[in-house]
């Protein structure tokens, strides 16, 4: 593991300041949910099913209060309509796992905390920047448990045979690499990539890659007006810093799949692209941290290590995209009263250090990363300079970022046309 630099140490010990806080604010939340009859509480959720389970014996040996919880893993496909349907006939769950992307289509299945109960900066003192989408209008919509970071998985032996002894730290250096380690044979045809970068369709996770490269080019997707409503910002105004992020974020991802280019290195005949980094075709792939035993399963034999986030020269800090889940009280919970003693027990510190062991994600509270001495200081750290964006509709906007990137890709508009046409786009699913 690479050792911490001097700005990694800094903000790993500002963390851990924090940690007083934090425990103060939920051994206040748990302390007054004391002695109170719980009963059997059921959670919904996508996260694997035998971790969350195993993780509910260790911690209900020292609390008889979550004696009745359990835990039902739902498909994710299906978890959406399964939930809206159950909930609205009676029989859904009392706690359910919310992703921060979700939390505007869902807000109205959330029974909010009140900031009374939990201000704004208590919350933004116990949890990560990146789990700020819970905050709702009137109060917390959910209370976070664990993030999930893109990280820079490599390939070992394709970087060495081109000559690279080390994963890139930013992004231009992906131009030269791109040149010096894609293969393509006498037809054009891609045989090892540099970079899975470029399409849509057959590139994990596309949307949060061009997301974060917007964040990180000091973009935005979407943002709060005046009167605190969500509106589109992927265009600020002719010239706006915003409109330039975007647009040189857009122009990055794209080039790598243009044949006209020296960095071509990627198209849309290709396998998906974990797929392709599994079986060492590709050298460079963006993923979950998630994914690290996925990937290792996949292909026992992959020579690949783990990196932080490249990032722009220019930028102000360094940061990465994340997903963010956390434990959201239904609005209909049959129990109720035991649902809201349950949830901030599963938020408790004791509890998101034993799911982040046992899913292999950090963990989203700031104390219990500021105490981090394991193997996974990497993901840590990369959590911690986690952001995240108000996603309106995370299938609409699915769509708006295929058509974005393939308007470009195929020639169909230019690339401050296709940004113009995906602003438009927003704004009608954010206006609905």
């Amino acid at each position: 593991m690479p050792k911490l630099s001097v700005f990694q140490t800094i903000l790993l010990a500002v963390f851990g300041s924090l940690a007083v806080v934090g425990v103060l604010i939920f051994a206040l939340v748990v302390s007054n949910s004391a002695g109170r009859a719980v009963g059997p509480v059921t959670v919904w959720g996508t996260l694997e099913g035998s971790v969350f389970q195993t993780v509910l014996q260790q911690v209900r040996e020292n609390d008889s209060r979550l004696s009745e919880v359990t835990y039902v893993q739902k498909d994710e496909e299906r978890f959406a309509a399964e939930l809206s349907e159950a909930l609205a006939s009676g029989t859904g769950p009392d706690l359910f796992i919310l992703r921060q992307d979700y939390v505007v289509r869902d807000a109205g299945k959330v029974y909010p905390i009140l900031y009374e109960s939990v201000s704004l900066t208590q919350f933004r003192n116990t949890f990560i920047e990146a789990a700020e989408p819970y905050l709702g209008e009137n109060g917390v919509l959910a209370l976070p448990l664990l993030a999930d970071p893109l990280v820079l998985y490599w390939n070992r032996d394709l970087l060495a045979a081109a000559g690279y002894a080390n994963p890139p730290s930013y992004w231009d250096e992906f131009q030269g690499m791109a040149q010096r380690i894609t293969k393509r044979d006498d037809s054009g045809r891609i045989l090892k990539s540099a970079v899975s970068f470029g399409e849509y369709r057959n590139v994990s996770h596309a949307k949060d890659i061009i997301a974060m490269l917007i964040l990180q080019a000091g973009g935005s997707i979407t943002a709060k007006d005046s009167s605190g409503r969500l509106v589109p910002a992927l265009v600020s105004g002719a010239g706006g810093s915003s409109s330039q992020a975007v647009e040189s974020a857009l122009r990055f991802y794209t080039e790598f799949a243009d044949p006209s280019k020296a960095i071509y290195s990627w198209s849309r005949a290709m396998a998906e692209s974990r797929s392709a980094f599994a079986a060492g075709d590709v050298a460079l792939y963006i993923g979950f941290a998630s994914e690290r035993g996925t990937i290792a399963r996949m292909n026992p034999n992959l020579n690949y290590a783990v990196a932080p986030m490249p990032q722009t020269r220019s930028s102000a800090r360094p940061l990465t995209a994340a997903r963010v889940y956390a434990i959201a009280t239904a609005r209909t919970a049959n129990n109720f009263s035991g649902a809201i003693v349950v949830a901030p027990l599963l938020a408790s510190a004791d509890v998101s250090r034993a799911l982040s062991l046992g899913y292999g994600m950090p963990s989203a509270r700031r104390d219990v990363l500021g105490q981090s001495t394991s193997s996974d200081d990497l993901f840590v750290m990369q959590a911690i300079l986690s952001r995240t964006w108000i996603d309106p509709d995370p299938a609409g906007t699915d769509g708006i970022f295929r058509a974005m990137i393939e308007n470009v890709t195929t020639g169909t508009l230019r690339l401050q046309e296709a940004i113009q046409r995906a602003h438009a786009e927003l704004e009608h699913i954010v206006n609905i």
